[in-house]
């Protein structure tokens, strides 16, 4: 990739895939055959049989994660299919093996039927140390990552949810600072009540913000609405203020996150908010605000998940750090405290924070130390 601005399409054509499987042994001999292989490889398999905890130090296991998706949220293109799906769970599994070591294995599956799904990831988890959903369709994620989490001994990891809030959250820590705020004293608007609202509204309420906020495409969502149901429900018990008005009423935030789609945050609620303000417009790949437009309106702190833009709230900052914490310390269960160690971790990167620097820089190299650190203590307690 020699050219500044290649052309995606033909890297893609020409590299035929991102990843490939790689061996750790050579096989040079007969006894290297019979050592790797078989007479000699049945002593692990006996071994492993006899507790199967060992899995983890004598084969990838410990070290392996499976990127589940059925290709129904690709990105912004939607529902365009398994085969489609793979190009970006490749480079969710380069990432993961680049920036943290990781062997991660792109799984796209032909099946829509979500209790389908759950027992596809029930039957193949033996062979992984932890298990990545990737876009899936709401609400029936929220389904399957329940389940899954509930029924299996290894942690799932939903990326659409969980990636994206423990990135945001990062942002919102050192953005707070730039902009002299705490916690306690600020009101946040969530924009989008599908995967990536949701999650970042319940792990912004753990993480001790007293009035959210959340709007669907119908308004606020509130205790007085009557078609609030599943887990709008849990959205409703955040809204401490019980706003239940329109998007373009809200006034008097000092935070605004947008997981929606562009052109979804009205510019009426922007001038509404209190000074100085924070706005993340996180729809990819165009956010709901551009860069241009947030200038013109004087945001204060502006960030979005696009790579060209400063303050870029993106997954890869997240992922990779997480899921090498939750393998190396053999995490079962991923809890809040899990997440908000690793938005702390992945904050404390940029030592001052600035406002158009709040997150680190993607290859910062500090950011998986930092998140493994953070995260070890949080499951120590």
């Amino acid at each position: 990739m020699s050219s500044d601005n290649p052309d995606p399409s033909s890297v893609h054509r020409k590299l035929r895939g991102k990843i490939f499987i790689g061996a750790k042994a050579a096989i040079r001999t007969v006894s290297d055959l019979a050592t790797l292989y078989t007479p000699g490889v049945a002593e692990p398999c006996r071994e492993i049989a006899k507790d199967r905890e060992l899995a983890y130090e004598m084969t990838m296991k410990g070290n392996a994660v499976a990127i589940v998706t059925d290709g129904t949220r690709v990105l912004g293109l939607g529902d365009i299919g398994p085969e489609a799906a793979l190009p970006v769970m490749e480079g969710k599994a380069l990432i993961m093996q680049q920036f943290a070591g990781i062997d991660a294995f792109p799984i796209c599956l032909r099946e829509k039927d979500p209790d389908r799904i759950v027992e596809i990831v029930k039957a193949i988890s033996p062979g992984f140390g932890a298990i990545n959903l990737e876009d899936i369709s709401t609400p029936k994620v929220f389904y399957i990552e329940k389940r899954l989490t509930e029924e299996l001994d290894i942690p799932l990891f939903h990326d659409d949810q969980h990636g994206t809030a423990i990135v945001t959250l990062a942002g919102l820590y050192n953005a707070l600072k730039a902009a002299k705020k705490e916690i306690r004293d600020v009101k946040v608007g969530v924009v989008g009540a599908g995967s990536a609202g949701y999650a970042i509204a319940k792990l912004l309420h753990a993480a001790g913000f007293p009035d959210i906020v959340v709007f669907d495409s119908k308004g606020a969502i509130s205790d007085s609405r009557k078609d609030v149901d599943g887990h709008k429900t849990v959205l409703a018990g955040f809204n401490k203020s019980g706003y239940s008005g329109a998007l373009a009423e809200f006034a008097g935030a000092d935070i605004i996150v947008s997981a929606s789609a562009p052109g979804a945050l009205p510019h009426k609620t922007i001038l509404a908010m209190r000074k100085p303000n924070i706005v993340f417009a996180l729809a990819n790949p165009m956010p709901e605000i551009s860069l241009e437009e947030a200038q013109t309106l004087k945001i204060d702190i502006f960030g979005t998940g696009r790579s060209d833009y400063p303050n870029q709230i993106n997954n890869s900052l997240c992922f990779p750090g997480f899921l090498r914490a939750l393998l190396d310390l053999r995490v079962r269960k991923i809890t809040d405290g899990m997440k908000i160690a690793a938005a702390k971790g992945i904050a404390g990167a940029v030592k001052s924070p600035a406002k158009d620097r709040i997150v680190p820089d993607p290859f910062d190299r500090k950011v998986v130390e930092n998140i493994l650190k953070e995260v070890k203590k949080a499951a120590a307690r």
